[in-house]
């Protein structure tokens, strides 16, 4: 899908997905010290958001304008701008090539779901972005939710698994904090779920640079 499928998706509803912060990535990053992060496919800047409102300074990228858009106007309804609020600098770039002029202390990349190529740049990309310490979190849905799971992209070739991610970094130096397939409730109302209260299956891996 092509940005101008996705700006035409963003266009058609107030919000595709939540005002929170997904849930995965706020239990993972709510005890780490803030600095500078980037929201690799960001969408609506929900993460952004969230980190900003944590002390960090975040730069959310997505090749969507209209989703951008969207972002900064949530920004400005939270008291964004000069005078407070959230610190987001909002980015119309690919993210498997977009890169920040100085590396930084926490890359997220959350349901960017690509064909194996394409996911690989991205995540070798936002590896490459991180200071000596920093922090690389990826959440996806896992491949194993086509057979096993609920909701999510029913295309396998945009799924992925804990160790395909740790592939995709072969030769960075990075410590594995986690990498593992995690299960996830859904309600019918989730915007990752199914038609009925079941268990995703999403796919975690945090790792520091080294």
């Amino acid at each position: 899908m092509d940005a101008e499928a996705w700006d035409e998706r963003y266009a058609a509803s107030e919000l595709v997905w939540s005002r929170e912060p997904n849930r995965l990535v706020a239990a993972e990053l709510a005890d780490l010290p803030p600095g500078t992060a980037v929201d690799l496919g960001a969408g609506e800047g929900r993460n952004a958001l969230w980190l900003a409102s944590r002390g960090w300074s975040a730069t959310a990228v997505d090749f969507s304008q209209v989703a951008l858009d969207k972002g900064a106007r949530l920004a400005d309804d939270l008291g964004g701008g000069p005078d407070g609020g959230p610190d987001v600098t909002w980015v119309c770039a690919d993210a498997t090539t977009w890169q920040p002029p100085d590396p930084v202390d926490l890359v997220v990349i959350a349901y960017l779901q690509l064909p194996a190529a394409d996911r690989r740049r991205a995540v070798r990309g936002a590896a490459g972005m991180l200071r000596p310490g920093g922090t690389l979190l990826l959440v996806a849905h896992d491949s194993t939710n086509l057979a096993e799971g609920t909701g999510g992209p029913q295309d396998p070739a945009v799924l992925m698994t804990a160790e395909e991610v740790l592939a995709d970094l072969s030769g960075i130096d990075v410590g594995v904090v986690r990498a593992e397939r995690v299960a996830r409730e859904v309600q019918p109302a989730d915007e990752h779920g199914g038609a009925q209260r079941r268990t995703a299956w999403d796919c975690v891996v945090r790792v520091v640079r080294s």
